[in-house]
Order: C-alpha cells, then sequence, then structure tokens
C-alpha cells in the first residue's frame, strides 16, 4: 500500500444538528454528505473503503455507479 493511502480511513462525523443529514470523512479534514456526494465526489479507493465499510449504503445507492 502506498504512503498515500495509508492515510484513508473511513469514519462517520457525528452530526446532532441537522437530522437525515449523513456526513463522513476519510482524512479527519474534507466532509462529505453522504446523499450528495457519494460516490462521485469520492476517489477509486475512498469509495471501495467506504463499500466495504458500509455494505447497506453501498446497496442502497447501487443505481448511482
Amino acid at each position: 500500500m502506498s504512503d498515500e493511502n495509508k492515510n484513508i480511513k473511513f469514519r462517520w462525523i457525528r452530526n446532532t444538528n441537522q437530522k437525515g443529514e449523513f456526513l463522513f470523512t476519510f482524512d479527519g479534514e474534507r466532509v462529505y454528505n453522504l446523499f450528495q456526494d457519494y460516490p462521485h465526489e469520492l476517489t477509486a479507493k475512498q469509495k471501495e473503503i467506504f463499500d466495504a465499510e458500509n455494505p447497506y449504503w453501498a446497496n442502497y445507492f447501487k443505481e448511482r455507479n
């Protein structure tokens, strides 16, 4: 694995202010909104990681691929 890919780790961001908003990050800096950004704003590696960690959402959005 390259040094660039070692730092890619998925985590959800707890957001208590907005109901129905699902936010996540891979690097702690850039924040993605599930319904707005998946999968077109993710790199191929980020999508691979997201899909492995979140099979429910990967299946839910399978038509977007």
